[in-house]
């Protein structure tokens, strides 16, 4: 019964673990389920010997030269007696059930944590269905956006050339208007310059010789004042304006708007047409917590710990049984160690007494038959201490022996095989411990010894602090794979969101009367306005001279001439050119820069309009017939993706819970630190060595006893009084 209580505390699990490192870290963007609830545990599976620790390295020192050689893995059969006497039941029971207390407490609020956090899940996944419009109708519109909003915004562009073509119209228009006026005032003006001029050139005064070339170089440049731009002969543009301005009636850009609200409506729609999907869903989420709760619930750890519970309580009872027995041969073992250790006291204070009696009352004068009384008892003393020494020294040698061959075995048996895992290699021997079973620890938990676990991995998974339900392999029992099977709690959702219809055939991007609308811009006729004739005319200046130039230069000449009234009167026809060039020649100018700026527009507009219209027109059509013909499956596809989002909620969830019922509940740490505690602690630490410590000290003691029975007999002659004197001759 003591060997089946300490195997079947490997299969023990505490609810508590040393430190608490979470395993799950969810990275950013997903779920977020906290951490297990644990207790912090404070190992005590760790001895610190002290001092004295020294010599019990000593002592292990001692036996590798007496026996360097490794575990025998040969005599398994005389282990299993070494097992059953070096174990301790009761102890490993109290340790076990130190832990057990709160195991089954702890194991329950776990597993109430993993069923909560299906909310966690379950409130995303809701959280995302009542906002399907913002998701999946977002992710619908974003799709389809790709084509349907260049398509608008080239429909919203030639809205806008239609209305900046207007303006241009309306430009060119008045710009001819008064560029037309202004040439003919400014002939004019120029004409009667000319006129004035040359009255003023005929007078007397340039006849004479220092005025006379000065004069016939002016007469000759007067051809100069003239107009050089004639925007007389220019067409028209009023036909094309008034077409223009009837395709203006209709508010293209307020259709094109219209276009892009339909569009945007998007999310709407879907939230409209997936009202009652969604209830469905959401009751479907119900059941699936009632079913995750259900199999979470339905873990077998719960009967493991009983059973484990009941082999406890059946082996204390038997424990009890023979708990006194075992309690008076306890007291008589502590005895006999009392009383070995008072014969080597004896003995050692006869020796003390016999040196220090000795010591004190030496005379090296005295003859041998004239000694003191005190050297006499000291004598005397060392001579009992002898006796006593060959009447207790078989005793001594004779426990020596016995306790040597117990701790000694025991630490080279259990102890060093216990720390290299070793013991637990010879524990998993197949038919070992039962001769029937391949497995020991199999045919205890799974009632199936060919089932692969081993007392050495269950040891090991648990020094790692894994949960009970890695450490025994449960799958075997209970396979959370299968029972978490995300496609077994998931088949209903995504059968409902696969049959999610939407239906957009409602959203018109652009109708009938806009696309008419932009047929009839391109069909105004700006394409057949005379450009080049505009443009000839706009590269030409105001007049053939630079008004301002000639004035200065016919200023410089009349400082040539003599002082008087033929020279005043030159400067006044020059100022006279530089008011006509400011007040006629600048506007004009000006109004030129404004008709080559629309007009350049206007060709820019003009060039391949129609085949610029008909793109427009036919990418508004396409992007109406994916919207009518093929939006569903841009709908089918984001709609999967959305699906896989709401599942995948899920995925996290069950992922999570086999991690933490993998990992993290009912961490088996504890067991681990008691088979530590009652093996590597009291068995090696306490027992083990003291027993060895014991054995080696009083080994050392009855061996140290022969050089003093012989230092004894030899120095007694010397204090004892003898009868007799021998006397030699010389």
């Amino acid at each position: 019964m003591a060997v089946e209580l300490c195997l079947l505390l490997l299969l023990f699990c505490g609810s508590t673990i040393s430190e608490v490192q979470p395993i799950y870290k969810p990275p950013p963007g997903t779920l977020d389920f906290g951490f297990v609830p644990a207790k912090t545990y404070d190992t005590g599976a760790y001895h610190e010997p002290g001092a004295i620790g020294i010599l019990f390295k000593i002592v292990h020192a001692f036996l590798y030269l007496v026996q360097p050689n490794t575990f025998p893995q040969d005599g398994l059969s005389n282990f299993r007696i070494l097992i059953k006497v070096v174990l301790f039941p009761n102890l490993i029971r109290k340790l076990a059930q130190q832990q057990f207390g709160n195991t089954q407490g702890d194991y329950q609020k776990q597993i109430d944590y993993l069923v909560s956090q299906y909310n966690t899940t379950k409130d995303k996944a809701l959280f995302d269905l009542n906002n399907v419009g913002p998701v999946l109708g977002t992710r619908v519109q974003e799709q389809l956006g790709k084509e349907v909003r260049p398509a608008l915004d080239a429909a919203l562009t030639m809205a806008g050339a239609i209305r900046e073509t207007k303006e241009a119209l309306e430009n060119v228009s008045v710009s001819v208007e008064v560029l037309q006026e202004g040439t003919e005032r400014l002939h004019a003006n120029l004409t009667d310059v000319k006129m004035h001029l040359s009255n003023t050139l005929n007078d007397s005064a340039c006849n004479a010789a220092q005025a006379a070339s000065t004069c016939n170089i002016i007469k000759n440049s007067l051809e100069q004042l003239n107009i050089n731009a004639n925007f007389s002969g220019l067409p028209g543009v009023s036909s094309q304006l008034a077409k223009v301005n009837d395709v203006l009636k209709i508010d293209l850009s307020s259709l094109v708007q219209k276009g892009y609200a339909a569009f945007n409506d998007t999310p709407d729609l879907v939230v409209n047409q997936t009202r009652n999907i969604l209830s469905d869903i959401k009751s479907v989420l119900e059941s699936i917590g009632s079913n995750i709760t259900t199999f979470t619930r339905a873990l077998p750890v719960q009967k493991i710990l009983a059973d484990l519970m009941v082999h406890l309580t059946q082996t204390e009872a038997y424990v009890q049984d023979y708990f006194p027995v075992v309690e008076q041969y306890d007291f008589y073992r502590w005895l006999g160690c009392l009383i070995l250790c008072c014969m080597l006291v004896l003995i050692l204070v006869f020796y003390y007494l016999g040196l220090l009696c000795g010591t004190c009352g030496y005379d090296k004068h005295a003859s041998p038959t004239t000694r003191g009384c005190i050297s006499n008892t000291g004598g005397n003393f060392l001579m009992a201490g002898v006796g006593f020494s060959f009447l207790f020294s078989w005793v001594l040698m004779i426990v020596v022996v016995l306790t040597f061959v117990t701790g000694g075995n025991v630490e080279k048996l259990v102890c060093e095989p216990f720390e290299d895992k070793n013991l637990f290699k010879v524990l998993d021997t197949p038919y070992l411990l039962n001769k029937h079973w391949k497995n020991y620890l199999a045919g205890i938990i799974f009632k199936n010894p060919d089932v692969n676990l081993t007392f050495e991995k269950v040891y090991s998974d648990c020094k790692e602090n894994k949960g009970i339900y890695t450490s025994l392999h449960l799958e075997y029992l209970f396979n959370i794979n299968e029972l978490l099977n995300i496609s077994m709690y998931t088949e209903d959702v995504a059968f409902r969101i696969e049959h999610i219809q939407i239906n957009l055939s409602k959203i018109i991007l652009l109708d009938e009367i806009g696309k008419e609308n932009l047929l009839n811009f391109s069909s105004s006729g700006i394409d057949g306005i005379d450009f080049s004739a505009y443009l000839t005319e706009i590269n030409k200046s105001v007049t053939k001279v630079d008004l301002l130039s000639f004035a200065n230069d016919l200023e410089a000449r009349a400082d040539q001439l003599p002082k008087g009234a033929l020279e005043n009167a030159l400067k006044g026809h020059a100022n006279n050119i530089r008011m006509i060039h400011n007040q006629q020649v600048v506007p004009l100018e000006q109004a030129m820069s404004t008709l080559n700026q629309s007009i350049r527009l206007l060709k820019r507009t003009s060039s391949e309009l129609m085949v610029k219209v008909k793109n427009v027109i036919s990418a508004v059509n396409a992007a109406q017939n994916l919207i009518n013909n093929n939006a569903s499956q841009v709908i089918v596809q984001e709609t999967k993706k959305y699906m896989d989002t709401i599942i995948g909620y899920f995925e996290q969830y069950t992922e999570w819970v086999k991690e933490s019922i993998s990992m993290e509940v009912a961490a088996c740490k504890p067991i681990a630190n008691v088979i530590d505690t009652a093996v590597d602690i009291f068995l090696c630490s306490y027992i083990a060595d003291s027993v060895n410590t014991f054995w080696f000290g009083l080994g050392g003691s009855s061996m140290f006893l022969i050089p003093a029975i012989i230092f004894a007999v030899k120095l007694s002659k010397y204090y004892r009084r003898m009868d007799t004197e021998d006397v030699y001759d010389e």
